[in-house]
């Protein structure tokens, strides 16, 4: 298994979002399995304790994990794998075909080839980082990136079956991530766990059909808020004239 500090490495972040690079490094990687943010075994507590035994799983950007393959060890038959990668889907279409309940897809998730209700649980790891690494400030997300995560998000809410799960594995901390999860156009509730030894990863939940708490939905509102307009700035008058009241905020 490859770890990810032992990849090569972009020459820009905003690589990450690009389909010829992550071709090109699965090409170098063929027959090999890398792991973002630590393998199944890291997380499995967290994770099973939203799995069933017959749940329909969605994984968006598989890329070339295992953590497809893990699940089916587990006993978890049904699972359908997506990327935008054509050289990745080839390869862990071969890789697992003496798994047949493993199937792969090359596709989009901002546009999602299946019908409503699909899907019991819908899974990514790391897919969602992918598509934010070009943004600077995570204070303030840009427009495009929002719109992005926005298309992603409303798509895995149409796949999933009422009462499905949504499961977000990244390294984006609540303050910075959850306000994107919130938003009552998605009808699911959310909640986040931890895990990791020093540096710590986050598994965020959302259950279709549940409402969000009045915390998440205030902070959800806060990804569309308008910035506060500046101060308006204060000149001193001349010190023979000056009014130090006009010059203090109070």
């Amino acid at each position: 298994i490859l770890s990810p500090t032992r990849r090569r490495l972009p020459d820009s972040n905003a690589r990450y979002r690009d389909r010829s690079f992550w071709d090109s490094r699965y090409r170098e990687e063929a027959g090999a399995s890398a792991e973002w943010f630590g393998d199944l075994g890291c997380f499995r507590q967290q994770l099973e304790a939203e799995l069933g035994p017959g749940d329909r799983i969605l994984v968006l950007g598989c890329g070339n994990s295992a953590l497809s393959y893990d699940l089916f060890q587990l006993g978890y038959p049904d699972i359908t794998s997506i990327d935008y990668s054509t050289v990745c889907i080839a390869d862990m279409r071969a890789r697992y075909a003496h798994c047949p309940g493993l199937r792969w897809a090359v596709m989009d998730a901002q546009a999602l080839a299946f019908a409503n209700g699909s899907f019991d649980v819908v899974l990514e790891k790391g897919t969602l980082d992918a598509m934010m690494v070009a943004e600077t400030d995570p204070w303030h997300v840009s427009p495009e990136a929002a719109a992005l995560l926005d298309q992603v998000l409303k798509e895995v809410s149409r796949v999933l079956r009422p009462g499905g799960r949504f499961v977000s594995i990244t390294f984006a901390q609540p303050h910075f991530r959850k306000r994107h999860y919130a938003q009552p156009a998605y009808c699911w509730s959310l909640r986040h766990a931890t895990y990791g030894a020093g540096f710590q990863y986050f598994l965020y939940v959302m259950h279709k059909g549940e409402a969000l708490s009045p915390a998440d939905l205030a902070l959800g509102r806060t990804l569309y808020a308008q910035p506060s307009p500046p101060a308006p700035t204060r000149f001193l008058q001349a010190s023979d004239s000056e009014d130090y009241l006009c010059a203090i905020e109070l």
